[in-house]
């Protein structure tokens, strides 16, 4: 056992003090919304400090939230804009960060260029809304939500410095057996960069679930609406009143009732993706790290 020093350990002490600090503050703003989802409306409203525990107990929030026809389509309308999105995303980042990472292929800085250049100047929102509903006719389309993004160049420089840094001896001896570039990605570059390519998908499907801004620039249609414009409508608007409507609560307790539907409709739209993280979480700083690192 190595002995420490007293500075030692006060700088550990120091640090488990700090982090645990900051532990607690990003935990309570999620533990504050699960708690206020499941309290009682009128204790919630008449609450004025810290919310550390249920006050009361009620799932009346979450009958409403998932009696609400529009929540059940938007949330089918996410996962198919996120599962159709992240396959059509990670297709063509894998596609194009292997093209990258060949190190003798034609025009690849002068690709990465203008590729990395489109993370300094971005178009605004007027060209890219006339261009994608105008131009290439996407407007309350399906594809309007999953092609305009396809690509981040993030993402792309990510896998592609991944890509880079399995030997350029195992490609070699694949073409000398006669593999061709696509049996190579898929046999030797896919499975040695699972841990870059499992944190890219992430970083796909969180942007895809979390997607409100494109729907709501291109998509008029509600019943075509995903759950996170149909939380922002609930959230900023302030607008409960088409899932009020719809229930038995009376008209003196539809705000305090309102309050605790906002609430359920984050937990709900929030906790698929805190469900799929731990799967992939022993891959995400590996991957970050490598993508980051070398290259």
């Amino acid at each position: 056992m190595i002995r420490q020093s007293k500075g030692e350990r006060t700088f550990q002490a120091a640090n488990v003090v700090l982090l645990g600090f900051v532990a607690v503050l990003t935990l309570y703003p999620l533990l504050y919304v699960l708690f206020a989802s499941v309290s009682d409306p009128n204790l919630l409203v008449r609450n004025s400090g810290l919310l550390l525990k249920p006050l009361g107990f009620e799932l009346g929030a979450y009958k409403i939230v998932f009696n609400n026809p529009d929540i059940g389509n938007g949330y089918v309308n996410t996962l198919l804009y996120m599962s159709v999105g992240t396959v059509i995303s990670m297709t063509l980042t894998i596609l194009g960060a292997y093209a990258l990472s060949r190190r003798h292929a034609m025009f690849v800085k002068y690709v990465m260029f203008f590729a990395a250049f489109t993370m300094w100047f971005k178009p605004s929102m007027i060209p890219f809304f006339l261009t994608v509903g105008t131009d290439m006719h996407m407007k309350n389309t399906f594809w309007a939500m999953v092609l305009p993004r396809a690509i981040v160049t993030y993402n792309l420089i990510v896998l592609r410095t991944g890509f880079a840094a399995v030997p350029e001896s195992l490609e070699e001896s694949a073409r000398i057996d006669g593999a061709n570039d696509f049996t190579i990605l898929l046999r030797i570059f896919v499975p040695l960069c699972m841990a870059n390519i499992a944190v890219v998908t992430l970083f796909y499907m969180v942007s895809k679930w979390n997607s409100w801004f494109d729907a709501m620039l291109f998509l008029n249609k509600r019943p075509m609406f995903p759950l996170q414009l149909l939380l922002r409508e609930i959230l900023i608007l302030n607008s409960t009143d088409s899932m009020l409507a719809a229930s038995s609560v009376g008209q003196s307790d539809q705000i305090p009732v309102g309050e605790t539907i906002k609430y359920a409709t984050i937990v709900v739209a929030t906790l698929p993706i805190l469900c799929v993280y731990p799967f992939i979480q022993k891959y995400f700083v590996k991957g970050v790290m490598i993508g980051a690192i070398k290259g």
